[in-house]
């Protein structure tokens, strides 16, 4: 976690280990983190997050992103500027920074599965 003009960057893993599961993931933002401001999501398979992958996103039982939401949306390619690869949520006050996250993983033809990981990039203000 960094400080750089009162921005924290957050990075938190989630292990995909079986076929069609739903996994969810619970963390606590940085205590210092009042307003959540974009979103970034990565793994060590990307094929496998853009094929098969959706979630559900909340922060402090705030709904980000709904159920069956397709995870592709959440992605962003070398081609994009670094400054420019986080999807911005507006300013979301953290209020208990609890994040939770649903990923489901389910079949699709263009891919086979293997275990993976996926990882969630929160960025955040401090005051």
């Amino acid at each position: 976690m960094s400080y750089k003009h009162n921005i924290l960057k957050e990075r938190f893993d989630l292990e995909v280990s079986t076929a069609n599961s739903t996994i969810k993931g619970e963390w606590e933002l940085d205590k210092n983190a009042n307003i959540l401001f974009g979103v970034a999501v990565t793994s060590d398979n990307e094929e496998l997050i853009y094929y098969r992958g959706t979630q559900k996103m909340q922060v402090n039982d705030q709904e980000l992103f709904p159920e069956e939401f397709e995870t592709k949306l959440l992605m962003s390619g070398l081609s994009v500027a670094p400054n420019q690869r986080m999807v911005k949520v507006g300013n979301v006050e953290t209020g208990n920074n609890r994040v939770e996250v649903w990923y489901k993983d389910q079949d699709h033809p263009k891919t086979r599965f293997v275990p993976y990981r996926i990882t969630f990039y929160f960025f955040s203000k401090v005051k």
